[in-house]
């Protein structure tokens, strides 16, 4: 018996284009003889709208837009959302989140799959949330004894009140160059480099666009390495990769528009390096108390020391990703890599049921 499934994606965030690239790469891997595919589609407005079933390989994005005129739009706790075609009061078999940054990948849209005791794909209410935070992240890697580079956050009151405080904070702590980030993006939206007080300053500007708190982080000379994490109470770790941009750091425009960087898989490493690098990946994977997958991404300095950057609790599924690369150059093709995900997404499922709810 087919599966039923449904690709939630797009979402009211600055990642849209990001999750609709990702449902693109989805529906095309998908095997139709094991799959039905149902798309729900969130506007950037942040509109829920459900399309017919896919019976192929979509053109384009344009294809996987729907309006809000659909007369299968509806609000997000709309059954029929998560129901089949035909089958009114059977929901899908499993949601599959392709949904990047705020309201999608922080743990709000799992809450709601929760809620509606939905199996879905990926990581838990928890652990996206705290994934999605870079500084509730480090705070939770630093509790368990991951090593990483010096960071400092504000908020933006605070930093509205005290800017030049801030800025002396950032100088006397970090020094340049250093990393300004909005505190709960991914996909490198808003992050910009700053080597003195000028630049500094308007990194602060542009990151509080897109977020109310930011993380700055210490800047260090090393090469970037990033591993996969598939599994759930028994992560297993892919081959590693190595990220090597041709501009000074990893952009968003590197990551998804012009595939300006150079991937290296497997990166090239001693074993001892690797099995570290294995070892701190889980470690993080499980802090946070991760289930699916993840992306761990790392800073190897040429004295050999090893720092954590990040885990990404929704990996991009683009031509240009890393997580289905990696996994492919371990043996797991994409087709298959999406299977097992799913498989995850029922196990965690079932095993939530044997959770006693009343006395």
């Amino acid at each position: 018996m087919k599966t039923k499934i449904g690709l939630l994606y797009g979402g009211k965030s600055a990642e849209h284009k990001v999750s609709m690239q990702t449902a693109m790469a989805v529906i095309k891997a998908l095997d139709l003889e094991k799959f039905d595919i149902y798309p729900i589609y969130i506007t950037e407005e942040g509109q829920w709208v459900k399309g017919p079933q896919l019976t192929g390989p979509v053109e384009n994005v344009k294809a996987l837009e729907f309006t809000k005129e659909d007369p299968q739009a509806g609000a997000p706790l709309a059954p029929t959302l998560f129901q089949a075609e035909g089958e009114k009061q059977k929901p899908l078999d499993v949601i599959f989140p392709l949904l990047h940054g705020p309201n999608g990948e922080d743990g709000t849209v799992q809450g709601l799959l929760e809620i509606l005791n939905l199996p879905y794909v990926g990581n838990g209410v928890l652990a996206s949330a705290a994934g999605m935070d870079k500084v509730i992240m480090k705070n939770i890697f630093a509790q368990a004894g991951l090593n990483q580079v010096n960071y400092v956050w504000f908020i933006r009151s605070e930093w509205e009140k005290a800017k030049k405080q801030a800025y002396e904070k950032v100088e006397k702590e970090l020094g340049y160059p250093c990393f300004v980030k909005p505190a709960n993006l991914g996909s490198s939206v808003g992050i910009n480099k700053a080597t003195n007080r000028s630049e500094l300053e308007a990194a602060f500007q542009e990151a509080f666009q897109f977020d109310r708190k930011i993380i700055i982080e210490e800047g260090v000379t090393a090469r970037e390495i990033e591993i996969g994490v598939l599994g759930n109470d028994e992560p297993e770790c892919s081959v590693a990769g190595e990220i090597v941009p041709k501009k000074e750091f990893y952009d968003y425009k590197a990551k998804y528009e012009d595939g300006d960087t150079a991937l290296i898989i497997p990166a090239d490493l001693t074993e001892e390096e690797y099995a570290k690098l294995k070892e701190m990946a889980i470690k993080a994977f499980k802090a946070l108390d991760c289930s699916g997958l993840v992306r761990a991404d790392f800073f190897l300095t040429k004295d050999g020391e090893l720092y954590i950057n990040e885990v990404n609790t929704m990996p991009g599924f683009t031509p240009f990703s890393m997580f289905p690369l990696l996994w492919k150059h371990s043996g797991v093709e994409y087709p298959e890599l999406i299977e097992r995900l799913v498989k995850l997404a029922k196990e965690r499922h079932a095993e939530k049921q044997n959770i006693k709810h009343t006395l």
